[in-house]
């Protein structure tokens, strides 16, 4: 499982530099992105930081629970906003946000449970 995870986190590396990148240095299709979703640019760089650092976070040690979560949850939010404003396919995002769960489900160690035990 180990090599598994090395992919996964891989994968979202890859893809989330990318995309967190262009988001922070202002790619057109990305300015035009959040201008249709109507929320200002200022989201687009929350948005982007998030995500290039919850890539980054990805590899650091008894942190790939969080990471993935947070990289999760813009996807969710990718989703719903393909489904309801953007448009034409939400694919890709949910591709993302099923293997950032992938990621938390191999790392389900990391999760702790109400009286601060670590799960097995």
């Amino acid at each position: 499982m180990k090599y598994v995870s090395l992919g996964l986190r891989g994968l979202l590396t890859l893809a989330f530099v990318a995309a967190g990148g262009a988001k922070l240095v202002g790619v057109e299709m990305m300015v035009g992105t959040f201008d249709a979703i109507g929320v200002g640019q200022w989201f687009r760089y929350l948005t982007g930081a998030l995500e290039f650092g919850a890539a980054i976070l990805l590899w650091l040690p008894g942190r790939q629970v969080l990471a993935a979560a947070l990289l999760g949850a813009t996807m969710v939010g990718a989703v719903l906003a393909h489904l309801f404003i953007l448009g034409p396919s939400a694919v890709p995002a949910v591709i993302l946000g099923l293997i950032c769960t992938a990621v938390i489900y191999l790392h389900r160690d990391q999760i702790a449970d109400p009286l601060g035990r670590a799960t097995a």
